[in-house]
């Protein structure tokens, strides 16, 4: 018996010890996972999909009031199986693309001209709506180098013949232009401002004008590319630093206005032997240098021809494209930017300028204008651009002014004989992106179910997600969005673009 006692107790010993090594190891898990949910906390890491609850709905439509305006919050929970009869939009975080440089627009001489003329409480109005922390966000600035037809006149920052440079100035933009540009970067708290030229002097050209195309002279290629380092240099030492420039205007356009000719070839060879050396042996290699600038249609040849030579294409950041594809006929081309992004991975895309042509006044609020806005910034991003630039930020009661009556909308237009500003639907169809992603953000692989709706994604850097979706039909539609094992059912009216906050 006195044995049999003794195994009791060994037993129930054991028993205990294991039982405190079992609590002992439990407090060492639970404070183990405490430590890393602080850890977590301080290093401030963005909430899992799976712990979102609400979305915020932020709204423009055509037939109500809503304007940028917050008109609901829906809730998440589990998903279902989508069906075919429902309209969905899938959002997929795990599938990541390219990182998000910014949007903005251009500030001209006619943009400048227009704003000098106007109070200056509707100055500040007009910097706040698009710098201001409570306007759309503006993250980007494009500016040409001396004259284009939005400005009132043609003119350079040198003397006619003077291809040494001598005479250089930019003293004519210190006038309206530079004013402009240094509020928008006070207000924006400093952002990437790029340029532009739309045509060489005169005296550099076959043509021996800067309207109507024409050629640069081979025997002025050095003079030019000095001349893109003087306008940087000249910039940086008014407090502006330039982030990068863009080779030519529309290099395959021959305009009534200021305009320049360069086929494939010749753009790649006046990169690599004139432009790109001379930025770097002045200081300058860091400046992002993009070429082309123009429609989406022949951008592939030209994406080809540059970026295919090595000496070449080592100092192409990227390369620009406009909208205006459609004047020869047919629809946006989409596909051609996801074909160059294809072929070149590390090339970058930047829409450089857009603009709706033909100004009228009656049509100062015609919905059209803001959906080819909507619809062009959903596929471009979706295709792999990185930033997106409208051209004149602000124009007169007339769409100017412009010296070869090339008249214009903006997003916003400055009545200079009542001293008012007339905000258009393209502003808030703006802001539904710039307001709302922020620079550095990550595109998210977006897809919808059906062709009516349209639709691409934002995760930010400080965490959350921004979902951009558009209904350009005349019809509300139901649809659900679709993330990570939730769901939630949303309605979106005719004629709107929302975007969800979560």
């Amino acid at each position: 018996m006195k044995n049999s006692k003794n195994s009791y107790w060994t037993t129930k010993g054991l028993y205990y010890l294991l039982a405190l090594v079992v609590l002992l190891f439990s407090y060492a898990c639970t404070s183990n996972i405490e430590q890393k949910q602080a850890l977590a906390t301080d290093q401030k890491e963005p909430i899992s999909i799976g712990k979102r609850k609400e979305i915020a709905v932020f709204q423009t439509a055509q037939n109500l009031a809503d304007r940028l305006a917050l008109v609901s919050k829906v809730q998440l929970k589990e998903k279902s199986q989508p069906l075919e009869v429902e309209k969905s939009i899938f959002v997929n975080p795990n599938n990541t693309f390219q990182k998000f440089l910014g949007i903005g627009g251009a500030i001209t001489d006619a943009s400048a001209e227009v704003f000098a003329q106007l109070s200056e409480e509707n100055q500040e109005k007009l910097i706040q709506a698009y710098y201001g922390p409570k306007g759309i966000g503006y993250s980007l600035i494009r500016t040409p180098i001396h004259s284009c037809d939005f400005s009132s006149g043609s003119f350079t920052y040198v003397e006619e013949g003077d291809s040494a440079l001598q005479s250089f100035t930019i003293e004519h933009d210190r006038k309206y232009r530079i004013p402009m540009i240094k509020r928008a970067l006070k207000a924006a708290g400093g952002i990437p401002l790029y340029a532009s030229p739309w045509s060489p002097p005169s005296f550099m050209k076959t043509n021996g004008q800067m309207l109507q195309g024409g050629k640069l002279k081979p025997q002025y290629y050095q003079s030019w590319a000095n001349y893109y380092a003087k306008f940087i240099e000249a910039y940086e030492q008014e407090g502006m630093p330039i982030w990068g420039i863009t080779i030519q205007n529309e290099p395959m356009a021959t305009q009534r206005w200021e305009s320049c000719i360069y086929s494939a070839e010749e753009e790649r060879d006046f990169l690599k032997n004139y432009l790109g050396p001379t930025l770097e042996k002045s200081g300058y290699g860091d400046k992002k240098i993009v070429v082309w600038d123009h429609n989406r249609d022949l951008i592939p040849n030209r994406a080809n021809v540059i970026f295919d030579d090595p000496e070449a294409s080592k100092y192409a950041w990227g390369i620009g494209f406009h909208w205006y594809e459609t004047w020869a006929g047919g629809t946006p081309l989409f596909d051609n930017l996801g074909s160059v992004k294809e072929a070149y991975p590390d090339k970058q895309l930047l829409f450089t300028e857009g603009c709706n042509e033909a100004f009228d006044a009656e049509k100062y609020q015609y919905w059209p204008n803001a959906e080819r806005y909507g619809r062009s910034m959903i596929n471009d991003f979706n295709k792999g651009t990185v930033g997106w630039t409208d051209w004149n930020i602000l124009l007169n009661q007339n769409g100017g002014p412009n010296h070869v009556g090339n008249y214009c909308f903006a997003p916003i237009h400055g009545d200079v004989t009542s001293d008012s500003l007339v905000f258009t639907p393209s502003y808030y169809y703006i802001g539904h992106f710039s307001k709302f992603v922020q620079k550095g953000a990550v595109r998210l692989g977006t897809s919808t179910s059906h062709s009516n709706l349209m639709s691409c994604s934002w995760k930010n850097e400080a965490g959350g997600i921004a979902t951009i979706v558009m209904n350009p039909t005349e019809e509300t539609i139901e649809y659900a969005l679709y993330i990570e094992g939730q769901e939630a059912h949303l309605k979106i009216p005719a004629r709107a673009i929302q975007t969800l906050v979560y």
